[in-house]
């Protein structure tokens, strides 16, 4: 490896770290509270340094909600390719979505914190080109093998996605460890319902 593969690879150990202790420090005390200085003094890098990867700190955000988006898609995605069944597929997958974004990080980054910083237009196309995607890719098989009644995808997506956004973030300010199990459960008979005959 030469000089100049040797200072890439610098470069992207610089950018993960900025990207690690962003996030640890974003999901512990939220984007408000977290100052540019603290970051770069956490990932051990200079601000300039910060500044060659990043326009700032809301473009740091960005990048680890995007990274953080793209993890719950594959735990989503594993979740439901470990099944053979179509009908399977969709309520793991909707139900590994829920659990994975009742870690109080993951939602804070993603639920609470990417819209307010990034604005609800931004935040939604992320979401909908990360969770939406695995969610329609799903329902639309499910149409094509006519478990589900033949109907336009594009409603469906995003009545499902919201419920399930909005029930992520009731759950992270919910107290009762039940709420998870029964959120599932409703989630289940929700889903139930469009099923055909």
């Amino acid at each position: 490896m030469g000089q100049h593969g040797i200072r890439a690879q610098q470069r992207e150990q610089t950018r993960q770290a900025l990207l690690r202790e962003g996030r640890r420090l974003f999901a512990d005390s939220g984007y408000g509270a977290v100052g540019l200085a603290e970051i770069v003094q956490a990932a051990e890098v200079t601000k300039g340094a910060l500044y060659h990867h990043f326009t700032g700190k809301a473009d740091l955000f960005r990048a680890i909600l995007e990274e953080l988006q793209q993890e719950v898609g594959r735990r989503v995605a594993a979740a439901a390719d470990a099944h053979d069944d179509p009908w399977t597929q969709l309520t793991a997958g909707c139900e590994e979505f829920l659990a994975s974004t009742t870690d109080p990080g993951i939602q804070r980054i993603m639920l609470v914190d990417g819209p307010a910083v990034l604005g609800w237009t931004q935040w939604r196309a992320m979401d909908e080109a990360n969770s939406a995607r695995h969610l329609a890719d799903a329902l639309t098989s499910l149409i094509d093998a006519r478990v589900i009644a033949p109907q336009p995808v594009a409603p469906l997506v995003h009545l499902l996605s919201g419920a399930m956004n909005d029930a992520a973030l009731w759950l992270a300010s919910s107290s009762d460890p039940e709420d998870l199990a029964h959120t599932t459960a409703a989630l289940g008979q929700l889903l139930q319902g469009l099923r055909t005959g």
